[in-house]
């Protein structure tokens, strides 16, 4: 099975590096390889887009940057080993303004993009999918509705999809300096650590 699983992802992978369907991120490459992580996570890490000095320029998410550090920051606080987990994210390239830094996808590159997220989740299959900010959480909504929001939900364990859906919110120098610290993203990620060790206890 894992060798059909691989074969079946590297294609899908294929497929995501040739998409055009963006007019503003047709020059764009999509974030998609074996540098995402393990096929058979324990945790499917959903974020917003690849960052211009992260995951765009080394194609591997959350790589390179401050989210990145932020993010190791993170997992190392449960446990979590990069080989653990997959991360992708709500859009397979990196929007850029126009003076080339980071925006936000617009709700038609979430919309675009939702199938190869769909087909990501489906046949990765983790059991949890954690979210990382706002827009990671809306661009799930879209796959399969939800009433979940961060100002409520996030550090939250909740059943979504047939699966665990964990809000977070997302590790980036912005956030964390807007009193989503990194000390109460270290309080949220112990919920997927609780997850771990009841899943253990089974």
């Amino acid at each position: 099975m894992t060798g059909a699983l691989a074969l079946k992802f590297n294609e899908l992978c294929l497929e995501a590096r040739e998409c055009r369907i963006c007019p503003a991120l047709a020059d764009k490459a999509a974030v998609l390889s074996s540098l995402n992580g393990s096929l058979t996570p324990k945790v499917f890490f959903i974020a917003e887009a690849p960052g211009r000095q992260g995951a765009d320029r080394t194609r591997r998410p959350f790589w390179g940057d401050k989210s990145g550090e932020n993010f190791q920051t993170l997992l190392d606080s449960i446990g979590l080993a990069r080989e653990d987990i997959f991360i992708t994210n709500s859009v397979m390239c990196s929007p850029r303004s126009p003076t080339d830094a980071n925006r936000k996808p617009t709700t038609a590159e979430i919309k675009n993009c939702a199938d190869f997220l769909r087909r990501q989740i489906e046949l990765i299959d983790s059991p949890v999918v954690a979210t990382l900010g706002s827009v990671a959480l809306n661009a799930v909504k879209v796959l399969d509705d939800h009433l979940l929001t961060l100002k409520e939900h996030a550090g939250t364990v909740n059943r979504w999809n047939g699966r665990i859906l964990v809000p977070l919110y997302h590790p980036s120098p912005q956030v964390v300096a807007m009193q989503r610290g990194l000390a109460l993203q270290l309080e949220h990620f112990r919920s997927i650590r609780l997850i771990e060790v009841q899943k253990a206890g089974e």
